[in-house]
């Protein structure tokens, strides 16, 4: 598949505002039948006595001769000033600049404009000049940090209009000492629609895998004599998050504009990884011996608490960020001083807690290892059919710890580079990370294949040895046979390896 996202760069275009002279529409387009007229510079602005009040930056997207699609799923956009030191104009320290901006759309090139949103938002300028300042510097740009500008959920139209104000009134001391801005730029980022065809066929075509297996798997635990143990449960929810996440509801922002797909995404996605995080810890310490009181979601609170208490800060702030952008696309946390502090130490918090889970997680999984290596040491004095088979079962079990550390492991750096890539890859100042579909699509078909495997290898087993098979080839007495058939005549677990970690299984 290409890349995920492309970026493209957008000039706006300078149009004077001239509905005062009975113009007709509100709408200013940079190019085109019915386009504005135009400025080069804010000279030619001087020398016609045009105001700052009716100046007007457009821009149209997407580039002429293209069209937008809904392929492309979501737009992202960041603005960058371009500003000229002036000595007579200079940049205050903590200057906030005031937009008054203006979203509409159209499906023909010749229809009406019509209204998506508007706002007037203000914006903190962190520049740097890094030249001194005199005389000799004058038209010297300033080295300015990019703004979040506007994000919107879906592309359900064509074509797409902008328009942006400054307005300026020196007595509130609005749009007062920002500097010389002589241009304004956009960098609009959009989802890939080649890449968005596959992420769909994915979804698509593993929606009914792991619902077909997750019928299977229930039907061959009702079956059993005995109620379902925790873990089974566990992984029957692990089961129930992965088809959630999986039902490709995607297809329909094909047809309709919902622009609160993205925010329906993060949900989904954060209730799997809740349930796959606190999976992984009730899964190592169901097979670990350190205490009694086992097969009770209540014995793991201290661990299952703490994912549960950061999913919900989780979904505060996106519904802080997006929730917001549902009505206002212009709006970002990231605006204000309180906003952007609360926002980066979140990420960062994330990234500690998560480092420290999978360190936690890997402890884990030392002591089941451990514990398992002490089982094995009672193995020469089985006989040779239990011996195998025995061996076989801890052989699959440390295979399936492997995948699971391997599992944490990509999740984790997942997590970690996928909030740098959408949450703050203009942010992050020189630091840039490439990302491409292979490790998106990669980690996805990860998941799916891993809560696969763990329902294919936990459904309790119905296989029965038969006499001939008990005492014939194997050279197993009938005393060793109950042994050797599957928890169906046990109650304790799921597996024999559940039961072979337990303190039953010394016994």
């Amino acid at each position: 598949a290409p890349s995920p996202t492309t970026a493209v760069p957008y000039m706006s275009v300078k149009c004077i505002d001239v509905r005062k002279n009975h113009h007709k529409t509100k709408w200013l387009m940079p190019w085109g039948p019915n386009h504005c007229e135009k400025l080069k510079d804010f000279d030619e602005a001087v020398s016609r006595q045009i105001e700052a009040n009716d100046i007007v930056f457009a821009v149209h997207i997407p580039l002429p001769s293209k069209e937008m699609s809904p392929w492309f799923q979501f737009m992202l956009f960041i603005m960058q000033l371009d500003i000229a030191f002036k000595m007579d104009n200079d940049l205050k320290e903590n200057a906030e600049i005031t937009l008054d901006v203006s979203l509409a759309y159209r499906d023909d090139m010749f229809g009406d404009w019509e209204e998506i949103a508007h706002a007037i938002e203000i914006r903190k300028l962190k520049c740097t000049f890094g030249s001194p300042k005199t005389l000799e510097s004058e038209g010297r740009h300033y080295d300015c940090d990019f703004l979040p500008f506007m994000e919107i959920g879906s592309v359900a139209h064509k074509y797409y209009l902008i328009n942006i104000r400054l307005p300026v009134n020196e007595r509130k001391g609005i749009n007062v000492g920002i500097g010389e801005i002589k241009d304004i730029r956009l960098v609009g980022i959009h989802q890939n629609g080649g890449f968005t065809k596959v992420w769909f066929a994915m979804k698509t075509f593993l929606t009914p895998s792991i619902l077909i297996i997750m019928v299977w798997y229930w039907r061959r635990i009702t079956l059993m004599t005995r109620a379902p143990v925790l873990l089974e449960k566990v992984i029957f929810a692990l089961g129930i998050s992965m088809t959630f996440i999986n039902i490709p509801v995607e297809w329909f922002s094909i047809g309709f504009d919902w622009t609160w797909m993205l925010l329906f995404g993060d949900i989904r996605q954060g209730i799997f990884y809740a349930m796959l995080l606190s999976f992984w810890i009730i899964f190592c310490g169901e097979h670990m011996m350190d205490q009694n009181e086992r097969n009770r979601l209540s014995g793991y609170w201290k661990q299952v608490g703490p994912i549960a208490v950061g999913s919900f800060c989780l979904f505060i702030f996106d519904m802080c960020e997006r929730g917001v952008q549902l009505k206002n696309p212009f709006y970002s946390i990231w605006t204000t001083e309180v906003g952007t502090e609360l926002a980066m130490a979140f990420i960062i918090v994330a990234g500690i807690c998560l480092c420290l889970y999978f360190l936690f997680l890997c402890f884990m999984v030392f002591q089941v290892f451990r514990n398992i290596s002490g089982k094995q040491s009672s193995l020469p004095a089985m006989s040779k059919a239990r011996r195998l088979h025995y061996e076989g079962l801890i052989f699959r079990f440390k295979f399936l710890m492997l995948i699971t550390l391997a599992c944490a492991a990509m999740t984790v750096i997942f997590f970690i580079v996928s909030q740098q890539v959408t949450e703050g890859h203009w942010k992050w100042g020189d630091m840039t990370i490439q990302v491409n579909s292979a490790f998106f699509t990669g980690i996805y078909g990860m998941w799916n294949l891993y809560v696969f495997a763990l329902m294919f290898l936990y459904a309790p087993s119905h296989k029965n040895y038969g006499e001939d098979q008990s005492n014939g080839d194997l050279g197993v007495n009938s005393g060793e046979e109950l042994q050797l058939t599957t928890t169906i005549t046990h109650v304790d677990g799921p597996t024999e390896v559940y039961k072979l970690a337990r303190k039953e299984a010394q016994e």
